[in-house]
């Protein structure tokens, strides 16, 4: 649509319509268009042994899906069965084949069809169809990642940005937090949010204290974009990766803060915070020491947007070409998506 157009000169560009955020029937379109053209966050890949069942992103694709992991080699298949639907794969397990529960129909753990009771007499089966379907799985990080029709592979959504990254041992990193945020706002405005360090100081007062704004960069790729923020003597405090539509993966020197964004509906989303130690780390007092305060101050004015941007006297605003770059490339790709 028109209104959805963002001009490729972010100095001559105005932020995306409002109604994109206010309308529900674009929330709802953007499910398919956006959410199940782009990849998934489906967490740690060595956590992921045997038969592992995922959600992928409840409230917005509800699929069902299972990560199988044999001989060090992980794929992913639909977890349901070909025959009437039920969900094959309740909990992880170390089975050496797939059997549903209901009328017996059995997989291989390819996904391929094996047999089923009571079907001599039916024609034509099986066929392709009675297969478990493939989902596309990649890994990048130490992370895996799911994709119900993906636009593009893994590695050109992360872009450049992992070669740029400080290398993380992701061996041996582990899960030590778990914590989920409801934002009375769109998913989107999160995001936002989250592209631009430009409101650090105005919002955060103590980060801004340990990360030097001044010297603050974002670098912009394909699909995905990368901050880094420095500290006073010119160190690098934390790089923060955002993976369109709503993956944040925050680097720090004590490990990795994973962000998985779940929007439930125009005006609210859940915030999936996932804390990674390294070995014998813990968090300290730099970037990334208190996340809880920095997401309290975020969600805190980004549910003030949510609510101006309703104003009959707002529609759209301009970008700050040296501030705001991530923020016009998450817009654009926005207005591809859904285009």
């Amino acid at each position: 649509m028109p209104f959805f157009e963002i001009d490729a000169d972010i100095s001559k560009a105005r932020t995306i319509d409002t109604r994109f955020y206010t309308d529900a029937e674009w929330f709802e379109y953007s499910k398919e268009a956006i959410f199940a053209r782009t990849w998934q966050f489906a967490g740690l890949a060595d956590d992921l042994k045997g038969l592992t069942p995922i959600e992928l992103l409840p409230h917005i694709l509800d699929e069902p899906l299972l990560i199988i992991e044999r001989d060090n080699v992980r794929h992913c298949v639909s977890n349901v069965c070909t025959h009437r639907g039920k969900v094959l794969v309740e909990r992880q397990s170390n089975a050496d084949l797939i059997r549903c529960g209901y009328h017996g129909r059995r997989f291989d753990l390819d996904g391929r069809f094996l047999s089923m009771p009571e079907f001599d007499e039916v024609k034509d089966f099986p066929s392709p169809c009675d297969d478990l379907a493939a989902i596309p799985y990649a890994e990048f990080a130490g992370f895996a990642f799911v994709s119900p029709d993906p636009k593009a592979k893994l590695p050109e959504f992360v872009g450049g940005a992992g070669d740029l990254i400080t290398p993380v041992e992701h061996n041996g990193l582990k899960l030590a937090a778990k914590r989920e945020y409801t934002i009375d706002a769109h998913w989107a405005l999160y995001c936002e949010n989250y592209l631009e360090g430009f409101h650090i100081p105005y919002v955060h007062k103590s980060l801004n204290q340990i990360v030097d704004y001044g010297t603050y960069t974002t670098e912009t790729f394909r699909y995905s974009s990368l901050q880094t923020g420095f500290d006073d003597t010119g160190n690098i405090a934390a790089k923060y990766l955002f993976i369109f539509p709503g993956m944040m993966l925050n680097f720090y020197s004590w490990g990795v803060s994973v962000n998985v964004v779940r929007p439930l509906s125009p005006n609210r989303t859940t915030v999936e915070f996932l804390t990674y130690l390294k070995p014998g780390a813990v968090i300290g007092d730099g970037a990334g020491g208190d996340l809880h305060t920095v997401e309290m101050e975020d969600e805190q004015v980004v549910e003030s947007v949510q609510r101006g941007i309703r104003s009959r006297y707002y529609n759209s605003g301009r970008y700050s070409p040296s501030r705001e770059q991530g923020t016009h490339h998450f817009h654009r790709l926005i207005a591809e998506f859904i285009d």
